[in-house]
């Protein structure tokens, strides 16, 4: 009497067992496979971190002569001199000064080391700074997401 309902038992537990076990294996292979890669579908976006007062309206990304440019927007009532850019994915640096006016924007255009066409960029970005024209240097970090056209 109990030998059938053991029988009965087991029979379900191994069915849905491979039914299981099949499930996973897809999904593994999916994932093997970038058909699950979480980052085939984040938007193109350019963030700066709010407290700075630096905004990062714009961007775009040139493969021909590996630059990518940031237009850079200052929202605070004194200037800033921007004194140098950096993303860390690809490689890409820029120095020197650039003043955006209060609630004035301008174009940074940074370097890289290989760009290429069809290219997914997801870097960090850090750009350091200095608050009117005695302040102490500052930096602000940020992330960018586009794809290279």
């Amino acid at each position: 009497m109990f030998k059938k309902r053991g029988q009965a038992a087991m029979e379900f537990l191994m069915t849905y067992g491979w039914a299981i076990l099949v499930v996973l294996v897809a999904i593994g292979a999916l994932a093997y496979f970038g058909v699950l890669n979480p980052d085939r579908f984040l938007p193109e976006k350019c963030i700066l971190s709010t407290s700075s007062g630096l905004f990062c309206d714009d961007y775009s990304s040139n493969a021909a002569d590996d630059t990518i440019t940031l237009r850079l927007h200052n929202i605070l009532s004194e200037s800033l001199t921007v004194k140098s850019v950096s993303a860390d994915d690809p490689v890409c640096t820029w120095s020197g000064t650039q003043a955006i006016a209060a609630d004035g924007k301008e174009d940074v255009i940074i370097s890289c080391a290989d760009l290429v066409s069809g290219q997914k960029v997801k870097a960090d970005i850090t750009v350091s700074y200095q608050k009117g024209s005695d302040g102490l240097d500052k930096s602000t970090i940020g992330s960018l997401i586009t794809v290279v056209p």
